[in-house]
């Protein structure tokens, strides 16, 4: 029921049919069902589809959604990439669901790298989070806006995320406090759901025009 879900959350969010999600998945390897294994352990001895379909609660179409595909429509590359881009998506929105606390926030903007926000104003950005030289990540996040990068620490992310819980609607970023780069963690912090915001900035921030 887990992965349902998670295939039902990336086919509203990236826009994908639920079926080829799922096909995708498989396919790459990246998703596995024991009746995936199981339909591909009687294809192997010799059973035709007619006869599996014969299963008690199969049907060809139910046969067809746990097998990868077999005639690809696009190139193997074409499939890992947009394959791996449903991983992402489950990934984050499975991180997202789960901020109860500092960590778990911390796990979340780790997985939205190189994502692409918008602020109140209709600006679009993405960050990065570098590695030191020990190889840790630093807790700093690089905006990066038009080829520009500004810093973001976590210890502000931190005390915006304070000043959000049980904030209601926050009509504007500095309403999570007159902190350095505001304007940034709102849009973030919209992304993850834990803010409410206003329908008109809603829309802005979703990628649409004013």
């Amino acid at each position: 029921m887990c992965k349902e879900m998670e295939i039902k959350a990336t086919e509203i969010g990236l826009g994908r049919a639920e079926l080829k999600v799922r096909k995708l998945l498989i396919t790459s390897g990246k998703l596995n069902y024991p009746m995936t294994e199981e339909i591909q352990e009687l294809q192997k001895v010799g059973k035709k589809m007619e006869e599996i379909q014969n299963i008690p609660d199969l049907s060809r179409a139910s046969i067809n959604a746990y097998l990868p595909y077999s005639k690809i429509p696009y190139k193997e590359s074409e499939v890992s990439v947009n394959a791996d881009r449903c991983e992402l998506y489950r990934k984050r929105k499975a991180a997202v669901d789960r901020i109860i606390d500092s960590a778990t926030l911390w796990d979340a903007l780790l997985l939205f790298q190189g994502y692409t926000f918008y602020t109140m104003t209709g600006l679009q950005f993405s960050y990065e989070i570098r590695k030191g030289r020990s190889g840790e990540y630093t807790k700093e996040l690089w905006i990066d806006r038009r080829g520009e990068s500004k810093s973001l620490t976590m210890s502000t992310i931190l005390r915006a995320y304070e000043n959000s819980i049980g904030a209601g609607i926050v009509d504007r970023p500095k309403a999570l406090g007159d902190l350095h780069g505001v304007s940034y963690i709102y849009p973030i912090f919209f992304r993850f759901g834990l803010i409410e915001v206003p329908e008109k900035v809603k829309a802005i921030m979703n990628g649409k025009k004013k």
